[in-house]
């Protein structure tokens, strides 16, 4: 297969990969604390992303300079991004998560502009608006829905993913001066450790029971999200980077929260219409701050 099918066909089933991740951790959290849930990803994950570095015989130094940005972003691309997210999934759901962490898309495209001092087109403005319209839509689109039963827990847990969001575009403003000088898969690697360092002080009183009372379906979730999602999907949107614009292969990510919601119907979440309409603006503002 040639790589210009390839690198779809590859993008495609990262985006898939990343879909899934909703999905697994809607369910896997009906029974599993999603502190212990990202930790225990990350435990596994890590070790094989630096067993790939030593067999690449990657250089491994970092200058101590820069420890600092390197700690934040495992701080933001880590601990709090996934202590955000996976606690805002089971808050809320799959398909109403996968929608709103496009968000941050967003949040980028305003740091972008604040501390990197990059232009507004106007494209960019009109699609910041949708997108926040479109938010907005998506909350309180299920409202009559029977899980706000549970006061205004629902509400909490979208908040939780767009701090998710928020955390990613921070990490991501951050990074965008590192991968310009240090290998980026490096980079990343680093990011997980200080990930899990920081996630000790969440985990470190509870992770030894929380461990034994892990059901075979939960280690599956976490297998799942720690090979899948980590694993093959880093290196599948690394080796995707490499090969094409990263535009070009941002685009496809827009597939995650089609395919989330195509997955969310066969567990039995439900899809109300304003809830897609909601949808179809964050991903059109999206699609339109991408391409400005």
């Amino acid at each position: 297969m040639n790589n210009r099918l390839f690198i779809p066909f590859i993008l495609v089933l990262v985006s898939l990969a990343w879909a899934g991740s909703f999905i697994v951790v809607s369910i896997a959290t009906q029974d599993m604390d999603p502190v212990d849930l990202g930790f225990l990803r990350f435990l596994i994950a890590t070790p094989i992303m630096l067993f790939f570095i030593v067999i690449n015989k990657k250089d491994i130094s970092v200058p101590k300079k820069e420890l600092p940005s390197i700690a934040i972003l495992g701080l933001t691309g880590v601990t709090f991004l996934y202590l955000f997210q996976f606690v805002g999934i089971k808050l809320t759901n799959a398909s109403t998560a996968s929608i709103l962490i496009n968000i941050n898309v967003i949040f980028i495209a305003i740091f972008s502009a604040i501390i990197l001092k990059e232009t507004f087109q106007k494209k960019k403005i009109i699609g910041i608006f949708l997108s926040f319209i479109g938010v907005i839509i998506i909350i309180f689109s299920n409202e009559s829905l029977e899980f706000f039963s549970n006061g205004n827990m629902f509400y909490i847990g979208c908040l939780f993913i767009l701090l998710s969001a928020l955390c990613w575009a921070i990490y991501s403003i951050i990074g965008k001066r590192l991968i310009q000088t240090y290998d980026i898969f490096l980079i990343t690697t680093y990011a997980f450790v200080f990930g899990i360092i920081f996630y000790m002080p969440f985990i470190i009183s509870d992770i030894i029971p929380a461990i034994k009372k892990v059901s075979i379906n939960g280690w599956l979730a976490v297998l799942y999200l720690s090979l899948v999602c980590t694993i093959f999907a880093y290196i599948g949107w690394y080796y995707a980077l490499k090969r094409i614009e990263a535009g070009k292969a941002a685009v496809y990510l827009n597939l995650i929260p089609f395919f989330t919601i195509i997955m969310s119907i066969f567990i039995g979440e439900s899809i109300t219409i304003f809830f897609i309409f909601g949808a179809i603006l964050i991903i059109y503002g999206v699609y339109l701050t991408q391409r400005s």
